[in-house]
């Protein structure tokens, strides 16, 4: 593989796991090299200065992490939202392109077709179907906005390292006898 080069990748279009969406909703495709930022503003902007009750966010391979994180926030910064989550696999389809064909042939592809993870959540600001496979209900109103500094010590689960000063080692006085040529070293002059 080291001669090949990838020139395309197409993922397969898949329709949206969840029965009765309207028309209109809001997906949110999350890619690789999406930025965080951006997809959040958009996504706030649909859902507080739109007025939107639902939204979907969906990510496959190494973009899942990310919509699952931009999800989080989501529910963080709204409240109230109920969610259901579709775990399926996805096709890409890949194109690698041979970087040194034989001189007497013309350039060799190789097409590559890899099934990988896909996650599609929707989140609603309506009451959904709670038997539904990966529902998960809203967060409790007084938790998510309990506090937003991050600073609180609630729900941790080991207590908080000890102030600086307990973490530093204890200055180590070790005095060395004279040595022949007759001076006397301590630990705190060595050079390490």
């Amino acid at each position: 593989m080291e001669n090949f080069r990838k020139v395309r990748t197409s993922e397969e279009e898949m329709p949206l796991p969840f029965p009765d969406l309207p028309p209109d909703v809001v997906e949110m495709k999350v890619k690789e090299g999406s930025k965080i930022r951006n997809l959040m503003n958009f996504a706030m902007a649909q859902m507080e200065l739109k007025g939107r009750r639902q939204i979907v966010f969906s990510g496959c391979g190494r973009a899942v992490t990310k919509t699952i994180t931009c999800v989080e926030i989501m529910k963080r910064k709204l409240g109230g939202l109920h969610q259901v989550t579709k775990v399926r696999y996805k096709t890409v389809l890949e194109v690698w392109e041979n970087q040194d064909p034989p001189p007497d042939g013309p350039a060799q592809n190789l097409t590559v077709h890899k099934n990988v993870p896909s996650i599609c959540i929707l989140l609603s600001r309506d009451p959904l179907d709670p038997n539904q496979t990966g529902y998960q209900p809203p967060e409790p109103r007084h938790e998510a906005r309990e506090d937003t500094s991050g600073s609180s010590a609630k729900g941790l689960k080991r207590p908080p390292p000890p102030p600086c000063e307990e973490l530093l080692p204890k200055k180590l006085q070790v005095q060395v006898s004279d040595s022949p040529r007759g001076s006397g070293t301590t630990a705190g002059q060595l050079d390490h």
